[in-house]
């Protein structure tokens, strides 16, 4: 059973004993349930490096959250048509947003958040008329930004979103943080994107990766060692009308949800950031999401 405990900074720390001598951190983070997991530690260490996770990535979803007026985000949008400049972490998001942009053929795009405009993946069947899609393509496409680092312009009309990657950078930044003051073992979970830095003194982490349209029903059981894995699908953001299934990953060149795509991709690599990129790739390929993991050459599991 889990019990709260305090915490001054951002929100709610709990702390869960689990069998095989697991202790586990949790909190509510970028719209998910995070926690950090301990192999056999006492409860203040374990509350006191959970704490540190927890805050950087309180930390990061203030700063980047485009529902929050005191974000770097929406002071981006308060200052569109005119150039800024940017700090050092949000220069080097951006130069990794356009790295992903290049890397596949425009298909990773932070600015095709502007969708969100005529999409609302709520699980009912409202779908968007083909109109109101059609205009706002003219706001969407990386290549339209003036980028300088750390120099922005951002057009008007135009967002930017992170949170394509927001998570998955949040999971490695609290990893830094806790390897630098931990060698025992730990994993850290971020609403299913994870990081961990060794095995277990049992054997390796066991990680359900739950099956398609089910409330946590696994449909496989992973084991990891070191290193991260990320999964991206549709199970929690889709439409459905007429038997057609919508989900919420878009081709920002015609607007509209990739056909054909797995509905979900597990990708496992040294960095969730690198993880969480490969699997959101691999859906925006659609029914060629298998071939393109196939020629990046990294360990990855599929769901239909």
């Amino acid at each position: 059973m889990a019990e709260p405990a305090n915490q001054s900074l951002g929100g709610a720390l709990s702390v869960d004993e689990r069998a095989g001598e697991l202790l586990a951190i949790g909190f509510s983070a970028m719209a998910s349930p995070c926690e950090v997991l301990f192999d056999k530690t006492d409860r203040s260490t374990a509350l006191e490096l959970g704490g540190l996770a927890a805050r950087e990535a309180w930390r990061l979803e203030q700063k980047y959250s485009r529902y929050r007026d005191d974000s770097v985000v929406a002071w981006m949008l308060r200052n569109r048509g005119m150039e800024i400049e940017v700090d050092k972490e949000t220069a080097w998001l951006i130069d990794f947003a356009r790295q992903c942009f290049a890397l596949s053929g425009g298909l990773f795009d932070i600015t095709s958040g502007v969708l969100r405009r005529a999409w609302k993946f709520d699980g009912s069947d409202r779908i968007p008329k083909p109109a109101a899609v059609e205009a706002l393509l003219p706001f969407v496409g990386f290549d339209k930004l003036k980028w300088r680092s750390p120099h922005l312009l951002l057009p008007s009309g135009m967002e930017l979103d992170f949170g394509g990657i927001g998570k998955e950078y949040a999971v490695d930044r609290a990893f830094a943080l806790l390897a630098a003051r931990r060698s025992a073992p730990f994993l850290i979970n971020f609403g299913g994107d994870l990081r961990a830095n060794k095995s277990r003194r049992r054997g390796p982490w066991q990680v359900d990766i739950e099956r398609p349209d089910t409330d946590r029903d696994a449909a496989m059981v992973l084991e990891l060692e070191h290193g991260a894995l990320a999964t991206s699908g549709d199970s929690r953001r889709f439409l459905l009308k007429d038997g057609l299934h919508y989900g919420h990953i878009l081709d920002p060149y015609t607007g509209w949800p990739v056909p054909n795509s797995p509905r979900s991709v597990t990708v496992a690599a040294s960095s969730c950031t690198e993880a969480g990129l490969l699997s959101t790739m691999a859906l925006l390929q659609g029914p060629q999401a298998q071939a393109f993991l196939e020629e990046q050459g990294v360990r990855y599991w599929l769901l239909q």
